[in-house]
């Protein structure tokens, strides 16, 4: 299997993204093309190599590099060489079979839009994001930001992409879908959910459990979570503000009682049960969401990941590339429609 990476994208990049790649293909397995200025990341991977013994890694050079500040499909027009433009294009040709990106997440929708185009039946692929809290398994938002402006028929796709998702990725036979909403009661909330709720309760392939609201995310009483990308965005950094702010109080309570208790920080936390309770909250623990309803495998992860964040995304590509989401997506909305043909 070979995995592209974007090896310019993100906070962090190149660094991070060639520590996290390499620490990939030695536990992964996987072939990873690193896709950035050729002269720097040859010299980040002799010494990665150096750390991490022998990997199948090659370089793939891109001259521009997109920032997250640029309007995606200008900068796409404007910077053809851009790892970004350069990585999506190899994936489109089958040089590859996935491709991971922590840069420019418009950009990297546009590009996956304009070169692999969208899966039959969809008319707004959509991110699906893990959402591991406090339960046992995760549950996966769709969608997690990539289209603010929704109406009823594209969250249907949204339930659809993301049971098939859910079904394939975790196993989970019919998984069970909630619509987010102020309300659990049916004629809860605004135009969009209300008539959206009248879609997902009339759709037999949709294991419909009726509305959610905020605070049954962490409770996990559905499998998939639908909304809009506005909303599911707001969702998903509320939620990491709380991880974040959470992980850094642990860490420090850890600091102080490991100095009295002569332990150190980490073995304290596993012997008072909260070294699990630290990795659900740590995002970096699954490094990235996939981009559903186009024709190739895209996974999207954080501005800000690191080199753990990076190497668990491709440990998700892997598994998306293995249980054939994109063939399974494409298998299960061929000749559906969300009641409505326009984009």
């Amino acid at each position: 299997m070979k995995i592209v990476i974007d090896a310019a994208g993100g906070d962090y990049a190149p660094h991070e993204i060639v520590k996290g790649a390499a620490k990939a293909a030695q536990e992964f397995g996987v072939e990873i093309v690193l896709v950035g200025r050729k002269n720097v990341l040859r010299k980040l991977s002799e010494k990665a190599h150096s750390k991490h013994g022998k990997q199948h890694v090659t370089i793939v050079d891109a001259t521009q590099v997109i920032d997250f500040g640029e309007h995606p499909v200008r900068a796409l027009q404007n910077k053809p060489d851009s790892s970004i433009v350069v990585g999506i294009n190899l994936l489109k040709s089958g040089e590859a079979q996935a491709f991971v990106s922590a840069g420019n997440t418009g950009a990297v929708m546009a590009a996956a839009l304009l070169a692999l185009g969208k899966t039959n039946g969809i008319s707004r692929p959509a991110i699906g994001c893990f959402l591991d809290t406090l339960s046992s398994f995760p549950a996966l938002l769709v969608d997690a930001g990539a289209n603010a402006d929704c109406r009823p028929e594209h969250l249907l796709e949204f339930a659809r992409l993301g049971s098939i998702y859910s079904q394939h990725l975790l196993g989970i036979p019919r998984p069970r879908v909630g619509l987010l909403n102020v309300g659990a009661e049916e004629g809860k909330g605004n135009r969009l959910t209300q008539e959206t709720y009248e879609l997902l309760k009339n759709d037999a392939d949709i294991e419909f459990a009726g509305n959610v609201e905020g605070h049954d995310i962490v409770k996990r009483t559905v499998d998939v979570i639908v909304t809009d990308g506005f909303t599911g965005n707001v969702v998903l950094k509320t939620i990491e503000g709380f991880s974040d702010s959470f992980l850094m109080s642990v860490k420090e309570m850890g600091r102080v009682f490991s100095s009295a208790s002569r332990l150190r920080a980490r073995d304290l936390l596993r012997d008072i049960g909260l070294g699990a309770w630290t990795r659900k909250m740590d995002y970096t623990e699954y490094g990235g969401a996939c981009l559903l309803g186009v024709n190739g495998n895209v996974i999207i992860a954080h501005g800000r990941s690191q080199a753990k964040a990076i190497k668990n995304a491709i440990g998700l590509a892997r598994e998306t590339v293995e249980r054939g989401i994109t063939e399974k997506v494409r298998e299960g909305t061929h000749g559906k429609t969300g009641g409505n043909s326009r984009s």
